[in-house]
């Protein structure tokens, strides 16, 4: 999709000659999702993606928790539950079969499953319906920064001014590579073969090969997709060269050596391969130029954390960048961006490479298996780990208070009928149950709403625009210092 004509207006004290406040590279769902945020604070975005079409393979990925009500905070989710399925949210870690966890403190307490392109496609649309331009084929090829912006240079020697770049391009990141930031991790040892196709043989054949070797081999699948075409997924030979597809060939003959049948597969409709690389970049920020998504953390898609916890970055960055573009924040609001998403993505990181240990074959990670199976039924554990997964249970360091501070606040009902239909526009909330308390000069860019009758049980809370909880109480001086640290110096 080429947005066409961009209209954006100007930012207030551009005096730099720049083309766009910000450049993305990639138009990935962090991409999109980053271009979007940026919008709703009319900053001038243009997304370079390098491909010409988007992808063609259906991917379902599930969308956990904490993307779901990020989505319902931009009133982005009524359009999703369209094209998804909701599942139950239990058997989420090493896949290990454990009930969901009863009360969990969310309103969307599911996954929801979704093809990736219909994801992408959402998030451009809407990006774009803001007046964000995205153009394809059009590569980033390196960057230069000063103090005043980037210089970005395009495959085709074109050379387009911005404010700052992000770089949501990837795993392979051509951003994160000129600009030198370091990706320490461990390479790839096992690859998994994944694709979607169609099947020979009967359900019930199947059904007890899978049973059979899901026994000792975590790492396969045949799950049926509609109209007789199955999602397979099978251990790999070795390790290669993932910019090359497998072939169907490929997919047969690991069949065969796990199963001792290939189930009559034919009439591939896509076919993949992944790793189980594990990478965190150095830095999330040198200069004006940033790293999000898959560009700054890869890892296994063992607990289908990938995709949510780019969303995660975008809805993190985006009104801390947009606010600094439009002049209002000091330039360590910045900071807090990797201070605050790159423990997540460490953490993630952990949790991905304890939960491929427990997909290995070998009999001391199997017994581990067995012995997390048991603890799993106490409720404690199976509650700990889904909130780990599905990002519900994340806690930002904002320094000392009360355990609620740093943490996201639940979709609560409050007098306009649900908390998260108020964040809509992107901006903070305060929300006051004593009816004393306004954002004074800050409300341009917090709304206020007094509600006795809120859902909570503390006075009041200031929340940031990505839902997280910056401060609680009821004093006036301590509302406007903490108001001044998120969101700047008051206006007038």
């Amino acid at each position: 999709m080429d947005s066409g004509q961009f209209t954006a207006e100007p930012s207030s004290n551009d005096t730099a000659g720049h083309d766009f406040d910000v450049i993305i590279a990639g138009c990935g769902p962090t991409g999109a999702m980053l271009a979007a945020e940026l919008r709703l604070h009319k900053v001038r975005v243009l997304v370079l993606e390098k491909d010409t079409e988007p992808v063609s393979f259906v991917r379902i990925v599930a969308l956990h928790m904490r993307s779901i009500e990020l989505m319902a905070m931009r009133g982005l989710l009524d359009r999703l539950l369209r094209h998804g399925r909701r599942r139950p949210v239990g058997g989420l870690f090493a896949t290990i079969p454990a009930p969901a966890p009863a009360g969990l403190d969310s309103a969307y307490a599911y996954l929801l499953g979704i093809p990736q392109p219909v994801v992408v496609r959402l998030l451009e649309e809407h990006a774009v319906a803001l007046g964000a331009r995205v153009r394809r084929g059009v590569p980033v090829a390196g960057f230069e920064q000063d103090d005043e912006g980037v210089t970005v240079e395009l495959a085709d020697g074109e050379r387009l001014r911005a404010r700052y770049l992000v770089g949501c391009d990837g795993g392979r990141s051509t951003v994160r590579k000129v600009l030198g930031v370091g990706f320490p991790g461990e390479p790839s040892r096992n690859e998994t073969l994944m694709g979607e196709m169609e099947v020979g043989v009967p359900q019930e054949e199947i059904a007890a090969g899978v049973a059979r070797v899901r026994a000792t081999e975590q790492r396969f699948w045949l799950r049926p997709f509609g109209a007789g075409v199955y999602s397979v997924v099978v251990p790999a030979a070795g390790v290669g060269d993932r910019a090359e597809p497998p072939t169907l060939d490929d997919f047969r003959q690991q069949l065969r050596a796990v199963a001792g049948t290939d189930f009559g597969v034919h009439s591939p409709r896509w076919l993949s391969r992944f790793g189980d690389a594990t990478r965190l970049a150095e830095h999330y920020r040198v200069g004006r130029v940033l790293l999000a998504g898959d560009a700054a953390h890869i890892h296994p898609p063992t607990g289908g954390q990938g995709l949510n916890l780019g969303l995660q970055d975008a809805f993190n960055l985006g009104w801390k960048l947009a606010a600094r573009i439009r002049g209002r924040t000091p330039e360590s609001l910045l900071d807090t961006y990797q201070g605050e998403r790159r423990p997540v993505a460490a953490d993630v990181l952990d949790n991905t490479r304890a939960q491929t240990e427990l997909h290995s074959a070998e009999p001391g990670p199997r017994a581990v298996r067995r012995l997390l199976t048991e603890l799993m039924d106490i409720d404690e554990v199976n509650r700990r780990l889904t909130e780990k997964i599905t990002a519900i249970g994340i806690r930002y360091d904002f320094g000392e208070g009360p355990d609620l501070v740093g943490r996201r606040l639940p979709d609560i009902e409050v007098a306009q009928g649900r908390l998260y239909g108020l964040l809509h526009r992107g901006r903070g909330l305060l929300l006051d149950r004593t009816g004393r308390l306004t954002p004074g000069g800050w409300s341009d860019r917090v709304d206020h709403l007094a509600d006795p009758t809120a859902a909570l049980d503390v006075p009041c809370v200031l929340l940031r625009p990505d839902g997280h909880v910056a401060w609680i109480g009821d004093d006036r001086q301590d509302l406007e210092r903490h108001l001044s640290r998120w969101f700047g110096e008051p206006t007038g």
